[in-house]
């Protein structure tokens, strides 16, 4: 399979035969061909197992589509055999392909709502394949997929590929948890095997001092966090001796947040919630004075006088009218008026014109945390004809973004040699393929070993690489800088440990349960907009089969009769606020058992500033009014339990068939069912059969009682309460 011109290297050979015989995680430094490992273990399972497919998952579509094009010109492969899955792909052409297909590539974000909606099965992958496995943590898809994988797999075996793991034993061994490790293999530069075939790649700090006329801005900041945090202590909710960086504050945040959903709402407790969140604010507003320049920060602050004149934020319009924020707010703007650049700019100039000179058919990635930064960088670049570009992700909300092709295309651009300079975020640290690129350019040091070793690795692939990480002075760039190079070196550290301790038994990820299967097949329509929840991934465990749909009236279809409102506790509350709840009742109320659950286990009467009286007469409403039950669970797994036991219940009656009453019926004899199956007491399947006995919509809502009686399942109970509703004279709710 593998093409005759391609010959692994020893290690390369050597890391495919354990990862054929056991779930490996392979860490290696970027650019060592881990690839082509991949490749060899494909080809060895494939043969072992001739009717089995392989299953390649990459967290990015470019990323995707990159192993798609590379397995395509080093395996003598038909185009059949392989597919690759895109949302611009149909979920039903998606399902064709993976029938047809040997070979699969995909994110898993895609994937997962194949498996939820019950589109395909991985019982026949003899290999899965997880790039950048790191993200094996968390919610992150590729837990649930190597979860359902290890449950449905005949001849399980999973090859997890990363250039960096995790930087402590702890999230090392999550990763590991998560996708069944049994096996790790770590090269580094300094391995035996590998070393004649690492590139050395030279890393230079250039240290700049922030300008003169900056500090008295950065003074005025200063000044604004001290009085902040000062005021803060002064609640007695903080501790008077704790450290005040980012993630000490941000731990305070979270354990006050905590004690507020327990009902702990006192004065104390919210006001220094409040400051808390103003005081990470203006450290933001530091970090982006200190490393970026006064672009960035006026961009900022422009954004929290918005958010402040929409009110979306207390703490937002506190902290702008605050006297201090306005005098530094007028400090930013007669900066950016006189437009003083941050040394860094100045640094990048002089860098780039060099590397250019000396060679003019450089290739240069420039990294920098933030979107606005790289069109600071771009401009700065543009005035002194150094050829660019900025790739950046797809869109976020308020952020202008890229589309797919333009990505592509910028980076086909790139390896062709059309400019010198691609200026980079996040999005081009993992994975993409650039050949040759002669230096990499840090913007800011990144205090994450994840991050800088995925920076570090684009470069030194074919020949030496060079690395500038640019730092301002005492600031948190020299932090950063520190922060990632110590847990670079305990992350290697942490892998001896979790290796040595999967070799010795010490440690192992746990065996996956198979989960009973129901007798009966238990069918539940989930409105597709629920994958977000947790409820999704625990009613595929317990053996539901799913239908995602954009559902008309609830979350949950159980049943012909049972419909579901799911909300979590603060989202209850919210749409008691803003209107929704009334309007959800009120189309809750067209079906015969309706229910509301409500999920946490935050205090319901501690969100928001509500009295507690108008959340009581809502579910008083709720109760006595729409004659509603209402449950309450604390976790996902509760909720989805309670589902799957109704639906089981309510399938096992004679109910086994059902239609949901989805968004937009697309036909005219959908439309007709969809009409009918409104009437109390009957859903899909009764609404075909009424159909059919009277001829059409006009003569079941004309039949008379006996008439609807000759149906099958329609008693003088439910006739009688079809007529009444067709007959009762409408009177609006108030």
């Amino acid at each position: 399979m593998l093409r005759e011109d391609i010959k692994p290297r020893a290690y390369q050979s050597a890391i495919a035969e354990t990862a054929a015989q056991h779930n490996t995680l392979v860490v290696l430094p970027t650019g060592m061909g881990k690839t082509l490992i991949a490749e060899l273990v494909l080809e060895r399972r494939l043969s072992q197992y001739p009717g089995g497919k392989a299953l390649i998952l990459a967290p990015t579509r470019p990323l995707v589509q990159q192993h798609c094009n590379t397995f395509k010109e080093e395996l003598e492969l038909e185009d059949e055999e392989i597919a690759m899955f895109t949302g611009t792909v149909k979920p039903e052409k998606r399902a064709q392909q993976w029938k047809r297909a040997r070979i699969i590539f995909s994110t898993p974000q895609g994937l997962e709502n194949d498996i939820l909606g019950n589109r395909i099965t991985l019982s026949d992958v003899v290999l899965l394949v997880v790039d950048e496995a790191h993200r094996a943590v968390g919610d992150y898809a590729y837990v649930f997929i190597a979860e359902r994988y290890r449950k449905q797999a005949s001849h399980e075996r999973i090859l997890a590929l990363t250039a960096s793991p995790g930087s402590d034993k702890e999230s090392i061994e999550r990763v590991c948890t998560n996708l069944g490790i049994e096996e790790i293999e770590v090269r580094t530069a300094q391995s035996p095997d590998v070393q004649e075939y690492i590139q050395a790649i030279d890393v230079t700090h250039v240290t700049v001092k922030m300008p003169k006329e900056f500090r008295g801005l950065h003074s005025t900041l200063q000044e604004l966090f001290t009085d902040i945090i000062s005021r803060a202590r002064a609640m007695g909710a903080l501790n008077k001796q704790a450290f005040t960086n980012k993630t000490t504050l941000l731990k305070a945040q979270a354990a006050l947040h905590a004690s507020a959903a327990r009902g702990q709402k006192d004065y104390g407790t919210l006001k220094t919630m409040s400051l808390l969140a103003e005081a990470l604010k203006v450290q933001h507003a530091i970090e982006l004075i200190e490393t970026q320049g006064v672009t960035a920060l006026n961009a900022y602050l422009d954004k929290l006088e918005q958010e402040a004149a929409r009110g979306q934020s207390k703490a937002v319009k506190n902290l702008v009218a605050n006297p201090l924020f306005a005098e530094a707010r007028r400090k930013s703007a007669q900066l950016k008026a006189a437009a003083i650049e941050h040394p860094k700019l100045r640094a990048v100039k002089k860098l780039l014109l060099q590397e250019r000179y000396a060679n003019p058919d450089c290739k240069v990635i420039l990294f920098t945390q933030y979107r606005d930064q790289a069109v600071t960088v771009k401009a700065a670049l543009d005035s002194v004809m150094v050829t660019n570009k900025i790739f950046v992700g797809q869109a976020k909300k308020g952020e202008t973004g890229m589309s797919q092709k333009e990505q592509r295309a910028i980076l086909e651009g790139f390896r062709a040699g059309e400019f010198t300079c691609l200026i980079a975020t996040s999005v081009a640290e993992e994975g993409l393929d650039i050949p040759k690129v002669d230096l990499v350019v840090f913007y800011e040091p990144v205090p994450s070993a994840i991050r800088t070793v995925q920076r570090r690795g684009r470069t030194g692939r074919l020949e030496r690489g060079r690395v500038v990480m640019l730092v301002t002075d005492k600031t948190k760039d020299s932090a950063y800088r520190w922060v990632a190079h110590h847990k670079e070196r305990r992350m290697y550290r942490a892998l001896k440990e979790v290796r040595a301790a999967l070799k010795k038994g010490a440690f192992s990820a746990p065996a996956i349960e198979q989960s009973p299967r129901p007798k009966h097949p238990v069918r539940i329509t989930a409105d597709h907009r629920e994958k977000a929840s947790g409820v999704l991934k625990e009613l595929v465990n317990l053996g539901a089969t799913l239908t995602l749909e954009q559902l008309a009236t609830g979350d949950y279809h159980l049943s012909d009769r049972v419909v579901v409102e799911y909300k979590r506790v603060p989202d209850f509350v919210d749409s008691i606020i803003d209107g929704r709840l009334l309007s959800q009742l009120r189309a809750l109320r067209s079906y015969p058992r309706a229910l509301i659950i409500v999920e946490g286990d935050e205090d319901l009467f501690a969100q928001r500033n509500m009295h507690p009286n108008a959340i009581l007469g809502m579910l008083a409403t709720i109760s006595v009014n729409y004659n509603i039950p209402l449950l309450f669970t604390r976790t996902p797994r509760e909720t989805a339990a309670l589902l799957f036991l109704i639906a089981q219940r309510e399938q096992t009656e004679g109910r086994e068939h059902y239609a949901p009453r989805t968004q937009k019926p697309m036909t005219l004899t959908e439309l007709q069912e969809f009409i009918v199956s409104s009437l109390p007491g009957v859903g899909g399947s009764l609404a075909k059969a009424l159909l059919e006995h009277c001829g059409s919509v006009r003569a079941v809502m004309n039949a008379s009682a006996e008439e609807l009686q000759a149906v099958e399942k329609i008693g003088q109970k439910k006739a009688k309460e079809i007529q009444e509703t067709l007959t009762a004279r409408y009177e609006r709710a108030r």
